[in-house]
């Protein structure tokens, strides 16, 4: 197939490019580099089967030639770019999410949407079925990326049931790995920095927080099963494996062998207090499970920040 892939510059936007080449697609790669990097497709220059393109599908998404599938996995997705550029965070799940649709309708193309665990905002149960309506604070602070992505899938299913889009909806929690930005103010990053330039670990609140950390290549097969299926409804991507942010930290601690102490800082404004995929969906519709520690997945993203801090 020939698959355009929005954000296809960024942190999983890369690497599910990778993952298309392997499976033998031409993959047409946009993005404005507004949080993505030109650095995780450096690799892939010269490939005769990827077209790159410098677009902000925000304000418009024209590709040339025929289009089977649309990956839509442009967003800032960090608490810091939620109070830095809040108003791109708006449009690219909005107008972006409905340019690339449109984009599906012209060229008969199916659709993929990459949502998140932010739609169920600070849930109330656990773990969190798609079934879930969420409880989620419509105008506070991290507002801008819930609701976009909430109305993003919205607009994929209005599109799905009154536009005859063959389209998808897969629902990230916690993903990690390499390409991740150092600056991207999520706790991966934040901790692995930190331990690895022996400065103290930030925890937010009091460190009884929870969040299942799923592996980036685990997280991509689950993404490429949902594509080459009939799935319509949204499916969790995740791992099942509660942990503190306590917890958490010591692991990062014990992976990169760092003596950083551990401090603790005033919790962030509605910062869900609770994070866990039920993610029977997955494993019953598209045969999915994780096969990735987090041992084994801290390690290789541990050696990639090695690199770059």
């Amino acid at each position: 197939m020939r698959i355009v892939l929005t954000g296809g510059a960024g942190f999983l936007g890369s690497h599910l490019a990778d993952r298309l080449l392997a499976e033998g697609h031409e993959v047409v790669i946009v993005d404005n580099y507004i949080t993505g990097s030109p650095a995780n497709i450096s690799h892939l220059s010269g490939n005769r089967n990827v077209q790159v393109l410098d677009l902000d599908c925000s304000k418009s998404l024209t590709v040339d030639g025929p289009v089977d599938f649309v990956a839509h996995f442009a967003s800032p997705a960090s608490p810091d770019d939620f109070k830095r550029i809040p108003f791109d965070v708006l449009r690219v799940g909005s107008h972006g999410t409905e340019n690339c649709l449109e984009l599906c309708v012209a060229k008969g193309a199916k659709f993929i949407f990459a949502s998140t665990s932010e739609v169920y905002g600070d849930p109330l149960i656990s773990p969190q079925p798609e079934s879930y309506w969420g409880n989620v604070n419509p105008n506070g602070p991290r507002s801008v990326y819930d609701e976009a992505k909430r109305f993003g899938e919205a607009t994929t299913m209005a599109y799905h049931r009154f536009r005859g889009v063959d389209s998808r909806i897969i629902r990230f929690f916690n993903t990690y790995g390499p390409r991740m930005r150092l600056d991207d103010g999520r706790v991966v990053p934040n901790f692995i920095s930190q331990a690895l330039r022996g400065v103290p670990l930030t925890i937010y609140g009091d460190g009884t927080n929870t969040r299942s950390f799923g592996f980036y290549a685990d997280a991509i097969d689950c993404v490429y099963r949902l594509m080459m299926s009939d799935v319509h409804d949204p499916v969790n991507i995740g791992s099942q494996e509660e942990r503190t942010m306590l917890e958490f930290a010591q692991a990062v601690l014990r992976v990169t062998g760092s003596s950083s102490e551990i401090v603790y800082m005033e919790a962030a404004e509605d910062d869900p207090k609770q994070r866990r995929p039920d993610t029977t969906r997955a494993r019953e519709l598209l045969g999915w499970e994780p096969t990735t520690s987090l041992d084994e997945g801290l390690a290789k993203t541990v050696e990639y920040f090695r690199g770059i801090v």
